[in-house]
């Protein structure tokens, strides 16, 4: 009896935390308190590792083709194309693929949806999964960043190109997982939701509507995995079980112009820019805490200054003898927990509030993404995952922590499921020109989520009611 309920629930405490409680009562250490005895890899998980190394070539190729075509988050054509090369891959593996265009809702392109049923019944085949990632990238057509290619004197373990892994290669992997699986009679047994959007890097609002089919594919699952990529840290693979959130915040202050011989009077006071300044300095001051970050990205003052249309530049003009009339700026914050943002974004409303003389200013917040805190049962999927690597011989896989990484799409699912963040393909560079996927990683991922996801298959039943 000991035995089943505590290993039985070996790396899903989400339960209730019930495991926990009990497992401890009875003297029997749980899942993440001490190591376990690591599962040694069966006949048929060899089988799935043995596929995905035969595979590999194509899936390069694969790869590369995808990495060629620009799907830019404002290029509609360009996601659409990723969605073409991807969804026939899903139906052949016994996907019901669909579909979802967002284009009139939320102004951005679409989510390809897809689901694999279980063979035995809905919740009768183990963890029901959401498998999560995006074929959009922040490289639109204009960029000069446009091709792969093969880094020099890398060995051909290195390639670069726009998205390369994030998150192409990510869309790469996961194809290459579920295929092994598919080709061992492992996917026969597997209850899988995927859900890949068309905006992740440039958010369509309404979010409800943006992230709607992510959270309800959420309601009808128990893990998640998100395939965006993760880094290589002092030679060992990584990890993650947390995200921050990514909030942006709007500033504008206001002044009376006139001469500026007359700036610091009881008549004019301070201006705009320096009404700016006092706020942006007193953020600097008075907002830090761990995990926290905030940054100023976009600042304009003078006679008039106004932003454009997307927020990314805009004009003031002015001239050295005239009092600043109105000031604007724009950043971020990102936080360990929703707690914390809104604790900072109310600090942030209280400083800017205290007004120098004969100024005003106000400050605005968008929707944006929220926290993935860290949790017990996170922890416990990552030590699975980590397992896994040392069956397959892979060696054990650490942990990146969330000050490692930006905002993603899988904190909108984690109030409803635990997950794992990165568990796509392994590179550096992120989001700039250059930036980098390690090839070597492409059959390591496969195989570990192969494994994985073979294995949450057959622990324990699903839920389909606990929502």
């Amino acid at each position: 009896m000991q035995s089943t309920l505590c290993e039985s629930n070996r790396g899903f405490i989400w339960i209730g935390l019930v495991a926990i409680s009990i497992c401890t009562s009875m003297g029997i250490p749980a899942s993440g308190q001490t190591p376990t005895a690591v599962h040694p890899a069966t006949a048929v998980e060899l089988k799935m590792a043995s596929s995905i190394d035969g595979q590999l070539p194509e899936d390069e190729k694969l790869l590369q083709r995808l990495v060629d075509i620009n799907s830019g988050t404002m290029h509609f054509a360009g996601v659409e194309a990723v969605k073409d090369v991807i969804a026939p891959r899903l139906e052949a593996l016994g996907f019901a693929v669909r579909w979802v265009p967002m284009q009139s809702e939320t102004g951005r392109a679409g989510d390809l949806v897809a689901e694999h049923p279980c063979s035995l019944g809905p919740g009768r085949c183990g963890k029901r999964m959401l498998l999560i990632g995006h074929m959009d990238t922040v490289f639109e057509p204009s960029s000069s960043f446009q091709r792969y290619e093969i880094v020099s004197g890398s060995g051909e373990k290195v390639a670069t190109g726009p998205a390369i892994a994030d998150m192409k290669g990510g869309l790469v992997i996961m194809l290459a997982a579920l295929t092994a699986m598919k080709d061992a009679g492992a996917l026969d047994h597997a209850e899988i939701r995927i859900v890949l959007s068309g905006d992740e890097e440039r958010t369509g609002t309404p979010v409800e509507a943006a992230r709607r089919d992510m959270i309800e594919a959420a309601k009808q699952s128990d893990v998640a995995l998100e395939f965006e990529p993760s880094a290589r840290l002092n030679g060992q693979d990584t990890v993650s079980i947390g995200r921050r959130s990514s909030t942006t915040w709007h500033l504008e202050t206001s002044g009376f112009s006139g001469h500026s011989s007359q700036i610091f009077g009881a008549r004019l006071g301070y201006g705009a820019i320096y009404e700016l300044a006092r706020i942006i300095d007193a953020f600097r001051r008075e907002l830090p805490e761990d995990g926290l970050t905030f940054s100023p990205g976009l600042v304009l003052g003078g006679a008039t200054a106004e932003g454009n249309a997307d927020a990314t530049g805009g004009s003031a003009t002015g001239k050295a003898n005239v009092i600043a009339a109105k000031a604007i700026a724009s950043g971020d914050i990102r936080t360990l927990s929703n707690e914390q943002t809104l604790r900072v974004e109310a600090k942030m409303k209280e400083i800017v509030a205290r007004h120098l003389p004969q100024t005003d200013a106000s400050i605005s917040f968008d929707e944006g993404y929220p926290a993935m805190a860290a949790t017990a049962a996170g922890r416990a999927l990552m030590e699975e995952w980590s397992d896994i690597s040392v069956a397959l011989g892979l060696g054990p896989v650490g942990e990146s922590g969330v000050m490692t990484r930006g905002a993603g799409d899988i904190a909108f699912v984690a109030p409803y499921v635990p997950g794992l963040v990165g568990v796509g393909m392994l590179g550096e560079g992120y989001h700039a020109e250059g930036e980098k996927g390690y090839l070597d990683s492409l059959g390591p991922q496969a195989k570990r989520n192969a494994v994985l996801m073979a294995r949450l298959s057959h622990e324990g039943m699903g839920t389909a009611s606990k929502h």
